[in-house]
């Protein structure tokens, strides 16, 4: 009601201005007075576009700003000033129109750097450097954040450098440089304190902290002092300044430097403070946080009771907050409590929960990510077509020396835009195809997911069924982790050979445990091959292991073995898969007519997404099938080599 009275009230003081503006000029104003009559427009026009930047955050009042802004420039003719074409980027921006927002701050940046209004042009190259984060144009980015910095320094404009420092440790953060992350956010500290803005500061000491909290990676950075005492001087200044948001999120994180310790009591002592924050401030989420993590405490303090108590305080707090994050690690905190107590029917039911809210997490980043993915194509678009536009704007000039160089410049333009078009399209058809492969190797591997899982939920469904609580307990731990794996690896087209084999040793231990240890198995990898640098399609190996057990190994009598067998060739990995089963012909003979209609839905799915490898990089890499036999000529297993493309 309040923001609605504001524009009412905005709009008629506007119309009053129009109507004054309209109004006929007397005859016998002099021509000077025009020029000041111009001057004052101008600074009306300014005044409102200041009035929308005081209000960001109620787009309809930018807006109503705006609209009385450029009626005055339409009425007088007006120029539109720079700051007038900054508010109205940073309105499209909010509202989701990049495109438009992105036009807005190229005439902003044009304008204020003609006309020398610096303040301006420093504030558009901080727009931009946001909007080209966004896009994840990285080094266009951080260079418009240092032309900002080296604007604001020369001019000496006050509250400018340190929150460009902190938009420039996010970038960092994005392409994962933590040094160059650590180093602006200090630096940004010391600047902020230079100026006098405690609030910066404190932003920073909390985000410092956090990155030695182990934000990223417990083992890198992690430095407890260092963050106990940056969290403290972010709480210090926090409660000063009077962020409550800011307060509560510095001590939570103080608590969790103290549980990663294992100084329980004083992890409690920290989240118990950040809760008397959140909770009256109604932050769902950090008080969501904050709970949880109490309730993990308890858990591991071996207090079931309390655990289970704070984790449904938490779950509270999560769903009035629609907080997807925080609950799904709460609930997976919780399956592993239950699992704990042996209490089997819970920690299913809480693991079902943590996959509910997990899979909304994973699918909304998904999106996110194509969403992003939209974005920066049609930015990089925009900036060809600019491009393009200032090459044509550059030889237009050339023609102005004469006719002879007119006809020659002709003839060069045209064959320059005719390759030019043809490098485009082509470019363009490449990025066509190369999405549609990767759109098509996610689908697959989407399918291939449920018919993985579907195998092993069989084998938990029977060790409840026969009430064995250790078999239980113990495959579903596996199970979990397995799961986990899966679902880490299934957000990429290609994960580390590591990754993939360690969800690969995980399967083959479960179908160890599935068929009651009815064989053994061996993975070996070439000392040439560095696990961690070397990249495999995901998922793509497991199928035809699979294939072994089932089809070779569980089939025949006696105890059955199958090697996987990594080698590094010239162009490709070689992944050999041999085991001693019934072989191929007896597998097709004990099936009958099954086989023939019916072939494995996994490794259908795996040669269907080696064919796009090779369609998108230009291989021929294939899978061979060897039937192996002895000196008699009977069959003694089968032997499946996979070429698989080299990527680092």
């Amino acid at each position: 009601m309040k923001t609605s009275r504001l524009i009412l009230s905005v709009l008629l003081f506007h119309l009053f201005c129009a109507f004054t503006v309209a109004g006929a000029v007397p005859a016998d104003i002099r021509l000077q007075r025009k020029a000041t009559e111009a001057e004052r427009d101008t600074a009306l026009v300014n005044n409102f576009a200041r009035q929308g930047f005081s209000v960001l955050s109620k787009p309809d009042l930018v807006q109503a700003y705006i609209d009385s802004a450029m009626l005055i420039c339409e009425k007088k003719n007006l120029e539109i000033p720079s700051l007038l074409h900054l508010l109205k980027a940073e309105y499209h921006y909010s509202t989701g129109d990049f495109r438009t927002a992105s036009e807005e701050a190229s005439e902003a940046l044009k304008k204020s750097a003609a006309s020398g209004d610096l303040k301006v042009l420093a504030r558009t190259n901080i727009f931009l450097g946001k909007y080209y984060h966004l896009t994840k144009f990285y080094k266009e980015s951080l260079e418009y954040y240092d032309n900002s910095i080296e604007i604001s320094r020369k001019e000496k404009l006050k509250g400018m450098i340190p929150k460009v420092l902190l938009a420039k440790a996010s970038v960092f953060r994005s392409i994962g440089d933590l040094s160059g992350y650590s180093r602006n956010l200090q630096a940004a500290i010391d600047e902020a304190f230079a100026e006098g803005d405690s609030v910066l500061a404190a932003d920073g000491y909390s985000k410092l902290g956090t990155l030695y909290c182990g934000e990223f990676d417990t083992s890198a950075v992690r430095d407890f002092r260092k963050a106990d005492s940056l969290l403290k001087k972010s709480v210090l200044i926090s409660r000063a300044t009077g962020d409550l948001y800011r307060t509560g999120y510095s001590l939570a994180n103080t608590g969790w430097n103290f549980y990663l310790e294992k100084m329980y009591d004083s992890a409690l002592y920290y989240y118990e403070k950040s809760l008397k924050t959140s909770l009256p401030g109604k932050n769902y989420s950090g008080a969501a946080n904050s709970l949880g993590n109490i309730g993990t405490i308890y858990r591991d303090l071996g207090e079931p009771a309390k655990a289970i108590r704070y984790y449904s305080k938490a779950i509270e707090q999560g769903e009035q907050g629609n907080d997807v994050y925080n609950l799904r690690w709460i609930y997976e905190d919780m399956s592993k409590l239950y699992l704990l107590e042996h209490d089997t029917s819970n920690a299913f039911r809480s693991y079902v929960l943590y996959k509910k809210y997990n899979d909304i997490y994973i699918t909304g980043e998904n999106t996110k990510g194509l969403e992003d993915a939209k974005l920066r194509y049609e930015t990089d678009t925009r900036n060809k077509e600019v491009e393009l536009l200032s090459l044509r704007l550059k030889t237009n000039r050339v023609l102005n020396y004469g006719l002879a160089v007119l006809i020659i410049m002709i003839v060069v333009i045209g064959l320059l835009l005719l390759r030019s078009a043809r490098l485009k399209d082509k470019r363009r058809i490449s990025e066509m195809n190369r999405q549609i492969s990767e759109i098509t190797q996610a689908n697959l591997r989407q399918q291939m997911n449920p018919h993985f899982i579907f195998n092993t939920l069989n084998s938990i469904q029977y060790y409840m069924y026969q009430h064995d609580k250790l078999a239980t307990n113990n495959y579903l731990t596996k199970f979990s982790n397995l799961m986990r794996k899966v679902l880490d690896n299934s957000r990429h087209t290609y994960v580390p050979l590591s990754d993939d084999l360690g969800a690969l040793k995980l399967y083959l231990e479960l179908e160890c445990i599935r068929f009651k240890e009815k064989f053994e198995f061996k993975i070996n990898v070439d000392e040439e091959i560095d696990p961690l640098m070397y990249k495999v399609p995901t998922m793509l190996i497991q199928p035809y292991v699979e294939n072994s057990i089932n089809h070779g190994l569980v089939p025949m009598e006696g105890k059955g073995f199958v090697e996987i067998d990594i080698k590094l060739k010239q162009d490709h990995l070689l992944c050999s898969i041999e085991d001693n089963g019934i072989g191929r012909e007896a597998s097709r003979e004990r099936n009958g007519r099954k086989e023939s209609v019916h072939n494995s839905l996994g490794t259908e799915i795996a040669a269907s997404r080696l064919d796009l490898v090779n369609a998108l990089y230009g291989s021929s890499l294939k899978t061979i099938y060897t039937d192996l036999k002895n000196g008699k000529g009977e069959a003694v297993g089968t032997r499946v080599e996979i070429h698989i493309p080299i990527i680092s």
